[in-house]
């Protein structure tokens, strides 16, 4: 995106993401989780938060819900509020992945487009990304519906719900997929932790 503003510079920093890597003795990447609501997004990368921070590991989990109480609290749930508020958390995810971080984010981001381009800004800062698409079916959600959203959208109350009268775009190549329904977010955890190490992100 570009700014309004066009007296703007870049601020280099002195120390550089290798040097914090080496502080934290783990390299920086970004985890996107990505499914409906009541997929066990929140739920999964807690657990992960959990299982890293025992572990030595710095961890943080930016969480959909959380962020439209600040950061997004000016927006919505139309297409192009979507839009907005997933730009606005790539971003964020990127400052905190420079900064060192293993930083999770926990959004439904319904649209491929959208989760893409927050990878492309990754890529041009030489960070690792990982989607995990949180595949769990929609029935299971529903049952979940530990919000009452499936309800009210079902009664029509709730307008632009993804999944009931907004479209889920599924991701095409994630680096990730788990079915949140028979795994355990303890289980699924550990599959993620192992995965980091298999990558080299964190140390075995």
């Amino acid at each position: 995106m570009i700014p309004k503003s066009q007296n703007l510079t870049q601020s280099e920093s002195q120390v550089s993401r290798a040097d914090r890597e080496r502080l934290l003795r783990h390299r920086a990447v970004t985890l996107w989780f990505t499914g409906l609501s009541g997929s066990g997004k929140s739920t999964l990368a807690r657990a992960v938060e959990a299982r890293l921070m025992e572990r030595g590991v710095l961890a943080y989990v930016l969480d959909g819900d959380n962020v439209r109480h600040g950061l997004c609290a000016d927006l919505g749930f139309a297409p192009e509020d979507r839009v907005e508020n997933i730009r606005r958390i790539g971003e964020v995810a990127k400052l905190f992945a420079d900064g060192g971080v293993i930083t999770m984010t926990s959004f439904i981001s319904p649209y491929r487009k959208d989760r893409d381009n927050v990878r492309a800004l990754h890529d041009q800062g030489q960070l690792p990304f990982l989607e995990i698409h949180v595949n769990t079916p929609i029935e299971t959600c529903e049952q979940r519906d530990p919000k009452g959203l499936y309800k009210k959208a079902r009664a029509g109350e709730l307008k632009n719900f993804t999944g009931i009268d907004d479209p889920y775009e599924v991701p095409l190549s994630p680096e990730l997929t788990i079915d949140a329904t028979n795994t355990t977010p303890q289980q699924a955890a550990v599959i993620l932790v192992e995965y980091l190490e298999k990558t080299g992100l964190i140390r075995a």
